[in-house]
């Protein structure tokens, strides 16, 4: 979940503990007088959604009301535009500042109201292109136009194109271009005030021979098929330069043109007739009959470790240095960390709790040695969060070695031990950077280096490190990756190095998984009314992001794993591709990721089981909030909000009634 002190717009609430602003102004602005006596209950702030083009302005309004109702006047708010995205001044003007989504609050007595501000896209000031462009005779090419705004931001562009010699290459709406004859043609394509120049050269064609790749006999819903165009002349000889535009011609699938190839995958069984436009007299075509993609597993409850007083954190399970299995697990607006003997997974053994000066203990880490965990501390009554690091010599009952807040006195949120270098690497709320913090003498943890991004609002909410790699879940900033020792880009485990930057324009950068060429990135949306205080149903929303890193400084999204009408949280992904999901509302979840990934992986149906983690005798009965799943030794160990723990299986194999 996002930090408590992040300015966020699911952390706002029209209550007195209204969340990250209220928090972050207390000690800073006073409010006046007249509030203290009238404490209002909610403030609304109306409208309570705008749209904005950049450099526009809008005045909002604000009313207070009081716990029955009734509005209270003589109130002065104050008001706050946390972000890049627009200003707003005392008088509620907000002016839109670049393109985005963000939000504007009024706070009032420490009470605040929110509205959402969203500002569209600017046209791009410059055009890019292909420096040139090769067309056979009598076929097409599709040209490649991106945009630059102002602000020195890549976007789509949508563009407008005409030929300068129509009789020797002309162009369509599209910017796919024909050549007619032999020569060469200037091509310009437009998109608002810019302009740009192809310069299109068309070269003879000795191909007389055409035709798409066989596809394979067994095709299923979710199989990625490449189909490629090979052309021939007289001689059988291959013919290269042909770059075709693919087309379907039913629903139920999609198709993309990814240079020469079209990339195809189904979302439902059928046959799908694929279409190679070469040229205006030139097409072929094939059929791809997909069969449905058949699943025999399911998720079993084996073991629980019920928590029906408060709501639970993050958990980690390992095996302690006496041979025996654990399984620590944090609390939320709680604080103590509960110590579980998971040894029998179906009967967990409340061993111990170690209780802190906190009131989250979110995320819990244990060291590969096993003897040595770090959890995290938010919401200390004095002010000095950080962490704490635990001895597991008795790893049944441990004992608190020693804390760090020195420099992460705002709060960790969440934390990764680097157990290769010694290091841990901690999201402090109060910077929003990564702190990197050395462990090698526990009793006497140190700073030793710091990443963030250079700009003044962030929120950097995880961290993960895989094979020298950093992926730092930053929010509405997207997903980070640093070389921390990958040896990719000269960055070492104390002095990260950038590598990439990739962030998508709703949800929010909650968690991030590496696995083969993918990084499965989590954004999670809380609704803007929900009130951590009061114990009941959160509808979450948000999904799980493929971005494909086979090109690491230029991630790119193909592929999405998305449950209708819940949220998606924590991930874990093993050996056999198997994507282990805690998906709030909707629960564990487990998807095939196997192969080649694009599209609507639920649509297609590579998802394997699934399990609502349901019960009744919890803090909120009947409606589970699974943080997330970690594999060991054969088990799923998910923490859920509401309930506590939970151990399961996944059983692969014929389903027996």
């Amino acid at each position: 979940m996002r930090p408590i002190a992040a300015l966020a717009l699911a952390g706002l609430r029209a209550t007195p503990r209204a969340g990250p602003l209220p928090i972050l102004l207390a000690g800073t602005l006073a409010w006046p007088a007249e509030a203290a006596a009238q404490q209002p209950a909610r403030v609304v702030v109306t409208p309570a959604e705008i749209e904005l083009e950049v450099d526009g302005t809008r005045r909002l309004a604000v009313r207070a009301f009081d716990a029955e109702g009734d509005p209270i006047s003589g109130l002065q708010p104050l008001w706050f535009a946390p972000g890049e995205v627009a200003k707003v001044d005392q008088d509620g003007v907000v002016t839109a500042v670049r393109p985005g989504n963000g939000i504007v609050a009024a706070v009032v007595a420490g009470v605040a109201g929110i509205a959402t501000v969203h500002v569209a896209q600017l046209p791009p000031e410059e055009l890019i292109v292909e420096s040139g462009v090769e067309v056979l005779l009598g076929t097409g090419w599709t040209l490649r136009v991106m945009g630059r705004t102002r602000f020195d931001e890549i976007v789509e562009a949508d563009a407008t194109y005409e030929s300068g010699s129509p009789e020797v290459a002309s162009v369509d709406a599209t910017g796919r271009v024909v050549g007619h004859r032999e020569g060469t043609a200037v091509v310009t394509a437009r998109s608002g005030p810019a302009s740009a120049e192809v310069r299109v050269r068309v070269l003879p064609n000795p191909a007389v021979a055409y035709h798409i790749d066989p596809v394979a006999s067994e095709v299923r819903t979710g199989d990625v098929v490449r189909l490629r165009i090979h052309a021939e002349d007289a001689v059988d000889a291959e013919v290269a330069g042909i770059s075709p535009r693919w087309s379907l011609g039913q629903a139920g699938a999609q198709i993309e043109t990814e240079a020469a190839e079209g990339v195809f995958v189904a979302e439902a069984p059928g046959s799908y007739v694929v279409t190679a436009l070469i040229g205006p007299e030139i097409t072929r075509s094939v059929v791809v009959r997909v069969e449905p993609r058949a699943h025999e597993a399911r998720l079993i409850t084996v073991g629980r470790g019920p928590a029906r007083t408060h709501r639970s954190g993050d958990t980690w399970v390992f095996e302690g240095v006496d041979g025996r299995d654990y399984a620590y697990i944090g609390t939320f607006y709680h604080d103590w960390m509960k110590v579980w003997d998971v040894t029998d997974p179906s009967n967990p053994v409340l061993t111990d709790s170690v209780q802190v000066d906190a009131r989250r203990i979110n995320d819990v880490k244990i060291h590969p040695n096993n003897r040595l965990a770090i959890i995290t501390r938010e919401g200390a009554s004095t002010r000095r969060n950080g962490i704490v690091l635990l001895d597991l010599s008795d790893p049944a009952h441990p004992s608190i070695l020693s804390e760090y807040t020195e420099t992460v006195t705002g709060g960790v949120h969440n934390v990764w031990i680097y157990g290769e270098a010694e290091l841990a690497y901690l999201c402090h709320n109060g910077t929003s950077e990564l702190h990197i913090v050395d462990i090698s003498d526990p009793s006497r943890p140190r700073e030793v280096g710091r990443w963030g991004l250079e700009k003044p609002f962030k929120t950097l909410h995880d961290v993960i490190v895989q094979d020298g790699y950093a992926y730092l879940s930053y929010w509405d900033d997207g997903v980070i990756t640093l070389d921390v020792g990958a040896g990719s880009h000269g960055g070492t485990p104390t002095e990260p190095v950038f590598v990439s930057q990739y962030k998508y324009p709703i949800g929010h950068t909650h968690t991030a998984w590496r696995h083969g060429r993918y990084l499965f990135v989590g954004d999670e949306i809380y609704p803007s009314d929900w009130d951590p205080d009061v114990m009941g149903p959160i509808e979450a929303r948000g999904y799980v992001h493929v971005l494909d890193l086979t090109e690491m400084e230029s991630p790119v999204e193909v592929a999405r794993y998305e449950v209708p009408e819940a949220g998606a949280h924590n991930l874990w992904v093993d050996e056999r591709d198997r994507l282990y999901v805690g998906y709030y509302q909707a629960g564990l979840r487990v998807v095939d990721v196997s192969g080649e990934l694009r599209g609507d992986l639920y649509r297609q149906g590579r998802e394997i089981a699934a399990l609502r983690l349901i019960d009744e005798k919890t803090t909120v009965p009947n409606w589970p909030m699974t943080w997330g799943a970690q594999l060991f030794k054969g088990n799923v160990f998910s923490s859920d909000l509401h309930s506590g723990l939970w151990i399961t299986r996944l059983v692969e194999g014929e389903l027996v009634p």
